[in-house]
């Protein structure tokens, strides 16, 4: 029998959003909302913030909102408390939580904001729970673990009218809008065809589920970290950081790194949402003779390519090449054999019609090939940039929060996160698809192998191979509702 705890954390309190009494708690500044309704500014000038994921880069995000001068944590929440540790030494007077959705329930009146910093399947439903609420919302990337989430987030921005950020920080460096201006001003031509790379995955991949069930630790609610993921044991080694590698909770090298990758080509390029994919995956093999599969994980590596439908800023269709786990593009020949392409184990390259120019990660200083052509540009400046770069990301977002929606720009709202979210599950899907079986004639043949799949973006889904539209929207554990709007 269940004990009264366990009972109280399973499944997906249905009421949570509910208004209910306010916990008792003192606090020195008042949330704008209690004196004036949304936007309102309060004397204090003072967003007070809401850390769902206290530990691990949570704890980094909660710190950089602090370090903005105009910001104050007034609640913790993780399910871990030796993860949460240090932000709980670290701002002593933020009430502590385990279940965000009991955080909510009782303390909705009490904050301004949220800051989601959780394994990427459990981003949306914390995420559209606070914007339902009215509340600012800064997702870490990827903004979602699935495209429908990405489309639902995107919506709701728009309908709950909250300012939104998504925590891929090089979107606030100095790398995209230079690129931009560079691009604008006819430096490297018509951009047809972009490659973005990275030396992830740097944890396990492309290996079994482990068949040993281990001692759940004490400090950890693993009810409450599994979510909207299927009912499993626990295991060593998961958390907190080798979630990564499997389906069921993280997206692979794709969504560590993909944000920070393509959000140069996003930007510079104005692209919106693919048309087309196709993947190729790294073989495991179990012994000499045998390819391993392994549905549960993500490969340990892979070559996708997306084709994105002509923008504003290009003349035509725009080829986008990811690759990771080591794989890297060709060379340009512009480079020197010494010269250091991307910043070695990352990069992304741009090439045009009459040029290439390509960065590092986080978008990170961005050159033109070849690179004597960097020591003469006479580009003027034409975007403002965000005062200290990615640090600057954290304050850009809390300033905007405090201003009011539609008030001051942010570097990544959710309505230019998350197209480029979909565009990084978009090649998941592709990969995931890769090893799909199907008996034709009694014959087993892997379709997703070969084919190039089309997508019909106004219906979500692939329209060839209907056998991919399983990985667009997942089923969530028994008790957690679908997002809806």
């Amino acid at each position: 029998m269940k004990t009264e705890q366990e009972n109280k954390n399973t499944g997906n309190r249905r009421d949570f959003i509910k208004t209910s009494a306010i916990a008792a708690a003192a606090f020195m500044i008042v949330p704008r909302h209690v004196l004036g309704g949304r936007g309102f500014l309060a004397p204090s000038d003072r967003l007070l913030v809401a850390g769902i994921g206290a530990g691990g880069k949570g704890q980094s995000d909660i710190a950089m909102f602090a370090k903005s001068g105009k910001a104050d944590i007034a609640f913790l929440c993780d399910v871990d408390d030796r993860r949460a540790a240090a932000s709980v030494k670290a701002f002593p007077k933020a009430k502590y939580y385990k279940d965000w959705r009991e955080l909510l329930d009782k303390e909705h009146k009490n904050f301004d904001a949220v800051s989601v910093s959780t394994p990427d399947h459990n981003h949306a439903v914390q995420a559209l729970a606070a914007m339902q609420l009215g509340k600012h919302v800064y997702v870490q990337k990827p903004l979602t673990h699935d495209i429908y989430e990405a489309r639902i987030l995107t919506a709701a921005a728009k309908k709950y009218k909250v300012v939104t950020q998504m925590g891929n920080q090089g979107a606030s460096n100095d790398g995209p809008r230079q690129m931009k201006e560079w691009y604008e001003a006819g430096l490297i031509g018509d951009v047809h065809t972009v490659y973005a790379w990275t030396n992830r995955p740097v944890w396990p991949q492309g290996i079994p589920w482990p068949d040993k069930k281990a001692e759940i630790p004490k400090e950890l609610d693993w009810n409450l970290w599994l979510g909207t993921a299927p009912e499993k044991d626990y295991v060593d080694k998961l958390v907190p950081f080798n979630w990564r590698g499997w389906w069921d909770y993280g997206t692979g090298a794709l969504g560590d790194m993909g944000c920070h990758l393509i959000e140069a080509p996003f930007s510079v390029l104005n692209l919106k949402y693919a048309k087309e994919v196709e993947a190729s995956v790294g073989s495991v093999y179990v012994d000499e003779f045998k390819r391993g599969y392994f549905p549960e994980s993500c490969p340990p590596s892979s070559h996708v390519t997306l084709k994105f439908p002509k923008t504003n800023k290009t003349k035509g269709d725009v080829t986008l090449h990811w690759m990771d786990g080591g794989i890297q593009p060709e060379r340009p020949q512009e480079l020197e054999a010494n010269e250091t392409f991307g910043d070695g184990g990352n990069g992304t390259l741009f090439i045009g019609t009459k040029g290439k120019m390509m960065s590092e990660t986080y978008s990170a200083n961005p050159k033109l090939l070849p690179l004597s052509r960097n020591n003469d540009i006479k580009v003027a400046a034409k975007y403002a940039r965000v005062p200290d770069g990615a640090n600057g990301h954290y304050k850009q977002w809390v300033e905007a929060a405090i201003a009011g929606y539609g008030k001051q720009e942010v570097s990544s709202p959710f309505e230019i996160a998350g197209p480029l979210t979909e565009a990084l599950l978009m090649a998941n899907l592709a990969i995931r698809s890769f090893d799909i079986q199907k008996t034709v004639n009694g014959k087993v043949t892997y379709p997703g192998r070969y084919m190039k799949m089309l997508w019909d973006n106004d219906n979500m889904k692939i329209t060839n191979f209907d056998e991919a539209n399983q990985f667009v929207k997942r089923e969530y554990r028994k008790g957690w509702n679908s997002l809806t709007l």
